[in-house]
């Protein structure tokens, strides 16, 4: 909405955004109309952990479900990778998106460790043993 030419919401968001910036009056004049500070975001202190295969926790137990997925796969088709959109279901019932996970593992190798791209080497994937 604009109004004089002002867009308001913009305005309004410079205000909350920039609130230390304003001096005593102008803040009790917004406060009175409703307007409250933006919420203040910090950086990270630590590092965003880069690797989202782990070799312990949930990230383990996906992998060996793709694993295991991929093995079926295999030894049902006599070798081969599947397509991007193939959904394998295990002998437990549940479904696995293994064309995506296996596309997902190719993208990520840089990030796996030795064992799992033994695991996936085992499995005829040959861009795992480079």
């Amino acid at each position: 909405m604009t109004r004089h030419g002002e867009a308001i919401g913009r305005w309004l968001a410079t205000q909350r955004r920039d609130w230390a910036r304003l001096n005593t009056e102008q803040q009790t004049r917004l406060t009175k109309l409703g307007v409250t500070p933006a919420r203040v975001v910090h950086a990270r202190s630590a590092p965003a952990k880069t690797s989202t295969t782990t070799t312990s926790g949930r990230g383990a137990e996906a992998f060996h479900k793709g694993v295991q997925a991929l093995a079926q796969y295999r030894a049902r088709e006599g070798g081969g990778t599947p397509g991007r959109g193939h959904v394998e279901r295990l002998p437990d019932g549940s479904e696995h998106r293994t064309g995506v996970w296996v596309a997902n593992q190719r993208q990520r190798r840089d990030r796996l460790d030795p064992a799992q791209l033994e695991a996936l080497s085992a499995l005829g994937q040959e861009w795992a043993a480079q």
